[in-house]
């Protein structure tokens, strides 16, 4: 394999988020609230640590300027003991998965710098000094990136302020009343303000988590309703193999989504009139594939009760059925459709489709036949729009039918497939049997795409000698 053809490694922060999401999915489809918050507070640590590591550092900036020059060093070591033990703690929860215990991290980090801010309001004159303020910070700032309930918000406060208290009653500097009660009025406040956000918060997570496992369970209804729809839709196309009496099919229809709108089939009735339809609704999913299912409906009967009825019958009849019920469904869908009657020696068509791609086996060539016509379900009367053309067919030669989501379909550059790229196709394989023919084609269109932006529909018919028929 070429160097350029080799998938890049994932990045840290890909393997993260990669990890984070697999970690999400597996709480959801378990309904596990207490793994989803764990998950969330296991990556809402890796950012907790981080900012410990580069601000506990940082501050010794501001100490620099404000702190006696005597207590510079002592607080040096201070910080860069917090810093490592921040460090260390970032590597453990970026390397280990979430867990039950993964709140205990939030306690270490908080407990930890806010030890070393008490020990340096004891150095700085007790209770006496300002600087119990960092510790504010430290109660907000973990407590504000930790998704626990309100207890553990709680309980992490007044370890803090247990800390602050006992550092300095050892210490047993002289201090102002008055500034004692000041300083722990304020970290008290900032305590309680810290656990009621953290309410609230941690009951929007339950009922987010809530949420998100009703949308699961609302989407893995849906996508076993879209399954049930595409499986009635694809029973309901003809599952006819080797082809009728004289001639050979292939067929591929290939929905852009799990119900598609483009239609098919290929029907030989009792009394031995023999016919092909192709179809295409505007757009595609399941409001598409409902009238793709009336259309079929619709030609079936009158194909299979009225056997003198030609291709201009079978679709103003499709016509004012799909019409009135697209009405029903309060939809602005139209079709386009193509019914062909095979005679022996000739087809018969009607209806405005894509060209007709006829493969002559005696000049080795292909033709497009255009066909004239309107959509189907637009307007009540469509007889005078439509065109019958009578198309001579011979033995071995050789009629490809299509939907545009073959043609339409576009490449890196946006340039799309194209007719004349399918017809070239056509006709490089038209010697081939009829199965490996069509995969041949579908292979190069499907080589060609990026992405299968709509539905796409192939049918190949070669006409053969009665006696040659499978």
């Amino acid at each position: 394999m070429a160097e350029t053809d080799r998938q890049a490694p994932p990045t840290p922060g890909t393997r993260r988020r990669d990890e984070m999401e697999a970690w999400t999915a597996r709480a959801i489809d378990s309904n596990d609230f207490a793994d989803y918050r764990n998950g969330i507070m296991h990556d809402w640590l890796r950012t907790l640590t981080a900012l410990a590591i580069v601000l506990v550092p940082v501050f010794f900036i501001l100490d620099y300027f404000m702190m006696p020059a005597g207590l510079l060093s002592l607080f040096a070591v201070y910080r860069a003991i917090s810093t490592v033990l921040a460090l260390g703690q970032f590597l453990v929860v970026r390397n280990t998965p979430p867990s039950r215990w993964s709140l205990f991290h939030g306690y270490f980090i908080s407990l930890q710098v806010g030890a070393i801010i008490a020990l340096m309001t004891v150095d700085l004159g007790g209770f006496n000094s300002t600087y119990y303020a960092g510790l504010t910070l430290v109660i907000i700032g973990v407590n504000l990136l930790m998704p626990w309930r309100a207890t553990h918000t709680a309980l992490n406060a007044i370890l803090i302020l247990s800390m602050y208290i006992a550092f300095n009653v050892v210490a047993g500097k002289p201090f102002d009343q008055a500034k004692l009660t000041n300083n722990l009025f304020f970290l008290s406040s900032t305590a309680v303000l810290a656990v009621a956000i953290n309410h609230v918060r941690y009951n929007l997570i339950e009922k987010e988590f809530s949420l998100l496992v009703r949308l699961k369970k609302a989407r893995d209804a849906l996508w076993g309703e879209m399954e049930l729809a595409k499986r009635i839709q694809t029973a309901l196309l003809p599952q006819r193999k080797g082809g009728i009496r004289g001639f050979e099919s292939a067929v591929t229809m290939l929905p852009a989504r799990e119900v598609g709108g483009d239609y098919y089939d290929i029907i030989e009735t009792d009394a031995g009139d023999r016919w092909v339809a192709i179809g295409d609704v505007a757009g595609h999913g399941v409001d598409s594939g409902l009238i793709m299912m009336m259309a079929q409906a619709s030609i079936m009967t009158v194909i299979k009760g009225n056997p003198d009825a030609q291709p201009l019958d079978v679709l103003a009849t499709t016509n004012s059925v799909i019409k009135e019920d697209i009405g029903r469904l309060g939809s602005n869908h139209y079709m386009t459709m193509m019914v062909v009657k095979l005679e022996d020696d000739c087809m018969i068509v009607a209806g405005h489709h894509q060209d007709v791609l006829l493969y002559r086996s005696s000049r080795g060539s292909v033709t497009a036949i255009p066909t004239k016509g309107t959509w189907l379900g637009i307007t009540d009367q469509i007889e005078s729009f439509m065109e019958v053309k009578r198309i001579e067919i011979a033995e071995n030669d050789m009629a490809l039918f299509f939907t545009d989501g073959v043609t339409e379909g576009a490449n890196a550059a946006g340039e799309m497939y194209g007719q004349e790229r399918l017809q070239q196709v056509f006709a490089q394989c038209a010697d081939l049997p009829v199965e490996k023919a069509l995969e041949r084609i579908l292979d190069d269109v499907r080589a060609f795409q990026v992405d299968q932006e709509d539905d796409m529909t192939l049918i190949l018919l070669k006409k053969i000698p009665w006696d040659k028929k499978a």
